[in-house]
């Protein structure tokens, strides 16, 4: 009986398991997947990002006690379609906005990440996702977290293709959500 019992719970245990592991498969740690390592030199790394054929810098700045942060973190940039999307066409890098980790900016210049941040940058609330050409002018910047992957992708999209040269982002989603309606009506 003790043995039928044991049986049947390593049993139900397994199925569990099992069940569980499509749910934890679908996503992927950002700190691995999404964001790329630097040792905080921007200046070089837009070279990087010119050798690789990339069409920018991505940089999304970040701190610790902040929930929109970890709602990007949690449900948009642990995907795996957008981790590969965005690493096709971006260097991606994660910045402290309190840390004092020195690092070099764009131009050369060496400060804290905090002063990158705030004098910088001028951000004041967090997430803010930075996007950069590869001569480290700030092309597109989006202050908060991203309705969810749909949007999270059209930003990536809008900056890809330089269409920030031509019209608003929030123009472009519009112009997106009508595109995604007129597919559905007409299946």
């Amino acid at each position: 009986m003790l043995r039928k019992l044991l049986t049947d719970m390593l049993l139900v245990s397994g199925i569990l398991l099992l069940a569980a592991v499509p749910a934890s498969a679908s996503t992927r740690d950002p700190y691995k997947y999404f964001f790329d390592e630097t040792w905080g030199d921007f200046q070089e790394e837009l070279a990087n990002a010119r050798a690789q054929g990339k069409k920018g810098i991505m940089i999304f700045f970040e701190m610790d006690e902040c929930p929109f942060c970890h709602y990007m973190k949690k449900n948009v940039l642990n995907q795996p379609k957008v981790q590969e999307f965005f690493h096709k066409n971006f260097l991606l890098f994660a910045v402290d906005i309190e840390g004092d980790v020195e690092i070099v900016n764009m131009q050369g210049k060496k400060m804290r990440q905090k002063d990158f941040a705030f004098k910088e940058n001028r951000v004041r609330a967090t997430p803010v996702i930075a996007f950069f050409d590869l001569e480290g002018k700030r092309v597109f910047r989006h202050t908060g977290k991203t309705a969810g992957v749909e949007e999270f992708m059209w930003m990536g999209e809008y900056v890809a293709q330089g269409l920030y040269k031509k019209m608003s982002f929030t123009r472009y989603k519009r112009m997106k959500r009508k595109q995604r309606k007129q597919a559905t009506t007409t299946k």
